[in-house]
C-alpha cells in the first residue's frame, strides 16, 4: 500500500521547488501544497517556527513532505507531533538542484572552495554583493570590505546551479553581475547543469514512503528532526 493510500500527504516546500514540483506531482497526490519565500532560509530560526507552526496547523495526521535540507540548522528541533516527515537529506538546495547527494560530492570535491548561487538565494538577496551593500550602509565602506573579504578570500569559485537550462538563463545577469564584484578575490564563474533527479525521487518516496532509503529522512509520529540525521 502506498504512503498516499494511507495518509494525506502534505508538501511544505521552499518556493524554489515550486516549478520542478509543478511538473513532477501526479495529480491528487498532495492534499495540500504551500510554498514559503525563499529569503526565509536567511533566517533558520524563522524558518523554524515558520515550517513548525505550519506542520502543527494540519489537523488530520499526514505525511508531510518538506521540501527543504537542514538549511543552516532551521529544520533541527521541528518536531513531527502527529505526523510522519519525509525530508531529503541534505544540508541546502544545492544537491537537489544538481540532483543528488553524490554530484554534490563531485563538485564538493572537486573544487571545495566555492560559493554557490541558486535563483532562490539570487531572489532573496542571499550572496555576497548584496551582503556587502547591507554591510557598507551599517558599517561604512573600509568595515565593509574588511568584513567582506574576511568571509570570502578563500573561495574561488561562483558557481550558478540550477535544474533547467532555462533557469540558467533567466539568472545567468544577476549571476554575472555577482560574479563580477567577486572577481576582487579571484573567483571564476562557472555555471553548473543539474537535474530534477532528487525532486522526482523525492515525489516517488512521498507516493511509496518504503522506497525511502539513505537519501531521505523519515521522522515519525512524535519524533523531532536532528541535525545528526542529515550526516
Amino acid at each position: 500500500m502506498t504512503s498516499s493510500e494511507k495518509v494525506p500527504v502534505v508538501i511544505l516546500a521552499c518556493k524554489i521547488m515550486e516549478s520542478m514540483l509543478a511538473d513532477l506531482l501526479p495529480p491528487g497526490l498532495a492534499s495540500e501544497i504551500t510554498f514559503f519565500d525563499y529569503g526565509l532560509h536567511r533566517v533558520p530560526t524563522k524558518l523554524h517556527w515558520t515550517i513548525q507552526e505550519a506542520i502543527d496547523s494540519i489537523e488530520q495526521p499526514s505525511l508531510v513532505v518538506l521540501g527543504y535540507g537542514l538549511c543552516g540548522n532551521g529544520l533541527n528541533g521541528i518536531k513531527a507531533g502527529k505526523h510522519t516527515l519525509l525530508i531529503p537529506r541534505v544540508d541546502d538546495c544545492i544537491a537537489m538542484l544538481l540532483g543528488s547527494r553524490e554530484a554534490y560530492m563531485r563538485e564538493f570535491e572537486s573544487v571545495p572552495g566555492t560559493y554557490y548561487l541558486s535563483k532562490g538565494w539570487l531572489e532573496s538577496g542571499s550572496h555576497p554583493l548584496k551582503e556587502y551593500e547591507e554591510y557598507k550602509e551599517k558599517y561604512g565602506p573600509e568595515d565593509a570590505e574588511w568584513l567582506m573579504d574576511q568571509q570570502y578570500q578563500h573561495y574561488e569559485r561562483l558557481a550558478l546551479v540550477a535544474h533547467s537550462q532555462e533557469d540558467l538563463d533567466k539568472y545567468r545577469p544577476q549571476a554575472q553581475e555577482v560574479a563580477r564584484f567577486c572577481e576582487r578575490w579571484g573567483f571564476r564563474y562557472e555555471e553548473i547543469l543539474g537535474s530534477d533527479t532528487y525532486i522526482r525521487r523525492l515525489v516517488e518516496v512521498a507516493a511509496a514512503l518504503d522506497k525511502a532509503d539513505n537519501d531521505f529522512v523519515v521522522v515519525p509520529p512524535g519524533g523531532v528532526i536532528d541535525q545528526s540525521q542529515f550526516m
